[in-house]
């Protein structure tokens, strides 16, 4: 990547300013509504002290921008982390190669948030969520929320959990297009597929990337409702499991698909190898990674 400055026209700029602060307020608003989680959870179930998010701005080492990474262990979360990134840089000629619009001018602009829970509880799904612009000659959206629950009661799209997750992912894409839904729930089946295990990683939600209808401002409206269906949808499947008792065999259970994640994260995932080859910062990329993980 180069410190050089982006050539990308001043309404291009504008219009990452408005995601990112659109990011960085969704962020606040996620980070306020599991705490309150942690207040709620039950004292027999998770003693301890609710846990709080501490926030760790950074700055790039390589073009211009940074981000706040919110990172999170509780009682009722054992790991969690929200962050947000903007950024001003030009692509390296391999990564450029690889994107829209960079052939004609390596500068591009993004700004997005990501996050990732891990519940202490096996009888509560792990859940991801991202939504990104990114912008070089071209522009688009990109991003979308899945669901990963631990137990194996849990794990099928029929199941209750499931069928709440995809109903929000439903409604937020519905009144832009009732084609999006169909589309970006298969495309997440497809991408959150570990070949080597010939298994999804969970029951999976939306994925979309390179979204650009040639409106701006619909798109944008679009991702920002992925965001609030996601801030609707987690925190009542949350309050729905998080009052069950587990045993020592659900929390085996739970350990060993974590360690899907981990293989999926590492192996596939082209946002964590977007961000490492973008010259992001290392400890937010990894913090997906769960605190606790075994394999049979």
């Amino acid at each position: 990547m180069s410190d050089a400055p982006s050539t990308l026209p001043p309404e291009i700029l504008e219009r990452r300013e408005r995601a990112k602060a659109w990011f960085e307020a969704l962020q606040a608003r996620i980070f306020a509504a599991l705490e309150q989680l942690e207040e709620e959870a039950p004292a027999d179930l998770y003693p301890g002290e609710a846990g709080r998010f501490e926030t760790r701005p950074w700055t790039r080492e390589t073009g211009v921008g940074g981000g706040i990474g919110g990172h999170f262990k509780g009682r009722l979360f054992e790991k969690a982390g929200i962050h947000t990134s903007a950024a001003t840089a030009r692509f390296s000629p391999e990564m450029a190669a690889q994107m829209p619009g960079a052939d004609k001018d390596p500068s591009y602009v993004s700004a997005s948030i990501s996050l990732i829970i891990h519940p202490v509880s096996p009888r509560v799904p792990t859940v991801h969520m991202n939504t990104r612009f990114l912008s070089t000659a071209e522009s688009w959206f990109g991003g979308g929320a899945d669901l990963t629950p631990m137990i194996a009661e849990q794990r099928s799209q029929e199941a209750d959990d499931a069928v709440l997750f995809h109903r929000a992912m439903q409604a937020a894409c519905d009144p832009f297009d009732a084609e999006w839904y169909p589309r970006y729930k298969a495309w997440c089946d497809e991408y959150f597929f570990l070949p080597h295990r010939n298994e999804t990683r969970g029951v999976g939600g939306i994925f979309y990337d390179r979204h650009n209808t040639g409106d701006f401002e619909r798109d944008f409206a679009f991702t920002r409702a992925v965001g609030e269906a996601f801030l609707d949808v987690y925190p009542k499947i949350v309050r729905h499991r998080m009052s069950e008792p587990w045993t020592e065999e659900d929390r085996r259970e739970q350990l060993v698909r974590r360690g899907r994640y981990v293989e999926f994260n590492l192996l596939y995932d082209r946002g964590t190898m977007f961000g490492l080859k973008a010259g992001g910062n290392v400890d937010t990329i990894l913090s997906s990674m769960p605190p606790l993980v075994a394999w049979p």
